[in-house]
């Protein structure tokens, strides 16, 4: 079920109805709610949700099972099994191919020549973010940092809600259980908070990371048929096309949680007037760039370690992983390590965050264009499908010589990128989005329908994914 379908529509419009003509009976209300989790998530690939409650059951267990056990060993053994489970999970269905074809390609070279029988294994959809969700709460309830949820009920519906459970925003269960735990309230602030994120999402994702699909497919699969500068308007266009489609489908999350009575933190702050790489992992999918710097990056001893060359390790190997989450590639892995690369250089440098956020000084302004550059050039590693892709995609980018004819599309598709670009400058400075919240009612309501509008316009007959769906 796709956030952007008239499917999801109905669905949430009926589960936003009976959750808050339910809210004097809280039983029913959670139990009901946790149905309806359930049910989103079974509508994907309905036999996957067994596999989601076993993970569910198990990081249960073991959280009770550390906060009841004194002896300390112990507690690590609970923790462990936790942490293994969950990774041994993920690790098969999202890794094992990768690895098992990985191993055979080098059999291969030093001449031996196995059997390789390629499983074919379903990705579970969303199987990234509920693990690493999952995880965070054994491993808070292990460090005392919350305590263990005794109602299955609860934890479960902490796991599963269904808003945030395919592609994050990575909830931390000291946030959210809390609200679980306590009887919801909708206030106007928080109707206009959620309608607003949830028209947003849907501006970004129907009608303009999809409006983009079109010009990034074509750099990336048929560089070889269009002129060097369609290839550049390419990179361009998945570089605006991921960022309004994963902040769009954020946008949607957290807006329909706020409506469901829920608060779900902001996973995308401006990335791209980001004055450094280090800034921008703290705008971008911040969920995630707070797990791996809390789960992974600390805990191998961040910056606070004796001898420096270990904080450029720690580094790697947080940015390496954090590149393998996105995919079982090498690309990825690649794209991983150019991060890793460049957050390094960064340190050594001793460049930090640009605290003067003013967009029309030129020193910034230079910053962000050079940062921005950089992440074009890391989008293109991310979006290949494999070294080979990259190469060849680059081999093409020098080699076409045809000349370009701009059509009206080509034109929009330019206005489109540099307005995404001028949006986050000026957004920094003058908060579009709570301008918009202290508008009249009126004008909301015309511009909510005005959104919903360009979406009938720009809607196909087949619903586009979310391009974080994969993941």
């Amino acid at each position: 079920m796709l956030f952007n379908s008239l499917e999801y529509l109905i669905f949430f419009f009926v589960i936003l109805i009976f959750s808050w003509s339910s809210r004097g009976v809280p039983k029913i209300r959670i139990f009901t709610l946790l149905l309806a989790n359930y049910y989103f998530y079974a509508s994907n690939n309905y036999w996957l949700i067994f596999i989601f409650l076993f993970s569910t059951q198990i990081d249960y267990w073991c959280a009770i099972l550390i906060e009841k056990t004194i002896s300390n060993s112990k507690r690590k053994i609970y923790l462990t099994i936790s942490v293994i489970l969950n990774l041994l999970i993920l690790g098969f269905f999202k890794y094992f191919n990768f690895f098992a074809s990985s191993l055979v390609e080098l059999a291969n070279i030093i001449g031996y020549t196995p059997t390789w029988i390629d499983l074919n294994i379903v990705l579970p959809i969303g199987i990234s973010f509920y693990t690493f969700q999952s995880l965070s709460y054994s491993i808070d309830v292990y460090r005392g940092d919350i305590k263990a949820v005794k109602t299955w009920v609860n934890y479960s519906f902490y796991n599963s809600f269904f808003p945030q459970l395919i592609a994050g925003p990575i909830i931390r269960p000291k946030d959210f259980l809390p609200q679980v735990e306590s009887t919801p309230k909708l206030s106007k602030k928080d109707l206009d908070i959620g309608l607003t994120h949830v028209f947003r999402g849907l501006l970004k994702k129907i009608v303009l990371s999809d409006l983009l699909t079109e010009y990034a497919d074509l750099a990336f699969n048929s560089s070889s048929e269009i002129s060097s500068f369609l290839i550049v308007l390419g990179f361009y266009a998945f570089t605006f096309q991921i960022y309004f489609d994963f902040s769009g489908y954020s946008d949607i999350a957290i807006g329909s949680a706020r409506l469901l009575g829920y608060k779900v933190p902001i996973n995308f702050n401006r990335p791209y007037s980001s004055t450094s790489v280090t800034e921008f992992w703290k705008r971008w999918h911040i969920s995630l760039s707070l797990w791996l710097r809390d789960y992974l990056y600390i805990p191998l001893g961040g910056n606070r370690v004796k001898r420096t060359y270990k904080t450029y390790r720690n580094l790697m190997i947080t940015m390496l992983l954090g590149g393998l989450w996105h995919g079982a590639s090498w690309h990825f892995i690649i794209w991983g390590a150019f991060q890793g690369i460049a957050l390094s250089i960064e340190k050594l440098l001793g460049i930090k965050k640009n605290k003067t956020r003013v967009f029309f000084n030129i020193k910034n302004f230079l910053k962000i264009l050079l940062i921005f550059h950089f992440t074009v050039f890391s989008w293109i590693i991310f979006r290949a499908d494999s070294i080979s892709l990259i190469l060849e995609v680059f081999q093409n980018l020098f080699n076409n010589s045809s000349v370009t004819f701009l059509n009206n599309k080509t034109v929009i598709v330019i206005l489109l990128i540099v307005f995404g670009f001028s949006n986050q400058l000026f957004d920094e400075k003058y908060n579009f989005a709570q301008k918009f919240l202290n508008r009249s009612p009126t004008f909301k309501i015309f511009f909510f329908a005005f959104v919903f509008f360009l979406c009938i316009i720009f809607n196909t007959e087949e619903v586009k994914p979310f391009i974080y769906f994969q993941f």
